[in-house]
């Protein structure tokens, strides 16, 4: 089971953790771990490859990893001997297609609910074909075989539908969801894992204001929260068993309904040397009761998702997040004890111009000027479309980079700290959120030492240009342009059209249009 980065970023993995304490658990099952610079010990033989792909720019190490375990990169190439390579992850999950090629099998939707299915149908087909194999794991839901649908395309190159190969195959996959009421924590507490020591508890799964931009939102709909006597507090007692280091996550922490009692239970004077840490926090829910308890229990700081100083630009979002209630979060934050506050920004939101950006940077030199000996930080990064939200239509926005170094310039200067992520990044980000299987070719040639931007751009090219490596060959891929910047018309066949998110294309539509009419209303 792998996860194509370093141990100490893979461990820290939630849902790498997930999947990988499912299958030890099981007696069935020896599953050694696999990461970039370390290992388990292998195996002789294996059956199975699995890699879990939570950023789009860990693909090409996914590869390497492969190469390592001897195993062809390229599905068609693997024969009865070879382990069938299978994947999962919120990248997979949303748009398999760019991957497919790689992949035996894809798991789509939460581990809970698919793992142990799967591996339940390995043992059932073990005296079956490889092909026969496969073939059973399609009639799972939530499982695809990618060498059993087939890309079409027009003559100018538009992808026009992806279909099974025969009428036995299922024409679309479901993307699977876990009902119960516990959701997951830490199995693994180690000093080398990139939060160090930390026992992280999952508080709920999705979150119920939907951004129109949000993956996390839109992709594991609906909003679940976890029971607080049968799943948190067993769950936390449990970390607190190794270390004093307990992390809350999940997209919209606070808005669990019982988030206070939570903290009233963790207030208790026993948990008085524990360290808690919480992830985003959304500002219309912060009190000086929460930000007291959390200071008392080691927090220095919270985490805010603003996305814009733009009250415009917040409507045409969804972010249901007035001025008032930023600048109330942050006295709030004061007045409990914390010493810092992080907020989360995002430039190259579609109809975005250059006075919302303006209005980000007066939100936050009138709050440090009003909110005095605090420590503001902005991390801020581009938008890039994701599949299954209202926003899979926009292409990234080339005046992104021009506002990231205008927030930069306005307000470093005035003691506000500024954490940029790469636009550069950010195209690469688009590039395999937004294409279908013409682009593996691209990802085989970045493996190795080419994974660098300019490497991205040769490749692209590289494969355009006709060298379609040892893959099957494919059509011609469409322009950097087209896939990275242009806006997508809403009648567009998508690569990910074969596969059934949490909401339908019309829903996606509406909210898309709802969006629009917002910023054509405020006009």
């Amino acid at each position: 089971m792998a996860f194509p980065n370093s141990y100490s970023v893979g461990i820290t993995s939630l849902g790498y953790q997930v999947v990988w304490s499912t299958l030890a658990t099981r007696s069935d099952v020896d599953v050694r771990r696999v990461f970039t610079d370390q290992g388990d010990t292998p195996h002789r033989h294996t059956d199975l490859f699995g890699v879990s792909l939570s950023w789009e720019l860990d693909a090409p190490l996914f590869l390497d990893l492969l190469e390592k375990q001897h195993i062809s990169i390229w599905s068609h190439q693997r024969n009865e001997n070879s382990p069938i390579v299978f994947g999962g992850g919120p990248v997979l999950t949303a748009n398999p297609e760019p991957f497919a090629p790689f992949f035996d099998a894809i798991l789509l939707g939460e581990g809970e609910s698919l793992i142990p299915i799967f591996i339940n149908k390995m043992h059932e087909t073990k005296g079956l074909s490889r092909q026969n194999r496969l073939k059973s794991l399609s009639q799972i839901e939530g499982v695809y075989i990618p060498s059993l649908y087939v890309p079409k395309y027009s003559k100018d190159g538009k992808l026009i539908a992806t279909e099974p190969i025969d009428a036995d195959i299922p024409p679309t996959v479901t993307k699977q969801t876990w009902r119960e009421s516990t959701f997951s924590h830490s199995s693994v507490i180690t000093p080398e894992a990139a939060w160090p020591n930390i026992h992280m508890v999952e508080v709920v799964r999705s979150c119920p204001e939907l951004c129109r931009f949000c993956l996390a939102s839109y992709l594991t709909l609906p909003f679940r929260t976890a029971s607080l006597e049968e799943g948190l507090i067993p769950a936390v007692e449990k970390g607190l068993t190794v270390t004093n280091r307990i992390g809350l996550l999940g997209a919209s922490v606070t808005q669990h309904p019982q988030f206070i009692d939570l903290l009233h239970w963790l207030n208790h004077d026993k948990f008085e040397n524990i360290h808690l840490s919480v992830s985003s926090i959304r500002a219309s829910t912060v009190s000086s009761l929460m930000t007291k308890i959390l200071a008392r229990r080691g927090s220095k700081s919270v985490t805010i998702a603003i996305e814009s100083g733009s009250e415009r630009l917040r409507k045409v979002v969804n972010k249901k997040l007035s001025e008032n209630e930023i600048y109330s979060a942050t006295r709030y934050a004061k007045e409990g004890g914390l010493h810092g506050l992080k907020f989360y920004g995002m430039v190259g939101l579609p109809t975005e111009e250059e006075n919302d950006v303006k209005a980000t940077s007066d939100l936050l030199l009138n709050l440090k000027r009003k909110i005095t000996g605090m420590r503001f930080t902005l991390g801020v990064s581009s938008f890039v479309p994701k599949a299954h939200t209202p926003f899979q239509w926009h292409g990234v926005q080339p005046n992104a980079e021009k506002h990231l170094k205008l927030l930069s310039k306005v307000l470093k200067p005035k003691g506000i700290e500024v954490r940029p992520e790469s636009y550069k990044w950010s195209l690469i980000q688009a590039l395999l959120a937004r294409s279908d299987r013409r682009l593996a070719p691209v990802i085989a040639l970045v493996r190795g030492s080419s994974r660098n931007f300019s490497g991205w751009k040769r490749a692209y090219r590289s494969v355009r240009e006709g060298d379609v490596s040892d893959n099957q060959p494919m059509p011609t891929l469409p322009s950097w342009e087209e896939v990275i910047h242009e806006n997508w018309e809403l009648s567009r066949v998508l690569p990910w059209a074969h596969i059934n998110g949490p909401l339908k294309k019309s829903k996606l539509i509406e909210h898309h249009q709802d969006a629009l009419n917002i910023n054509h209303d405020l006009i």
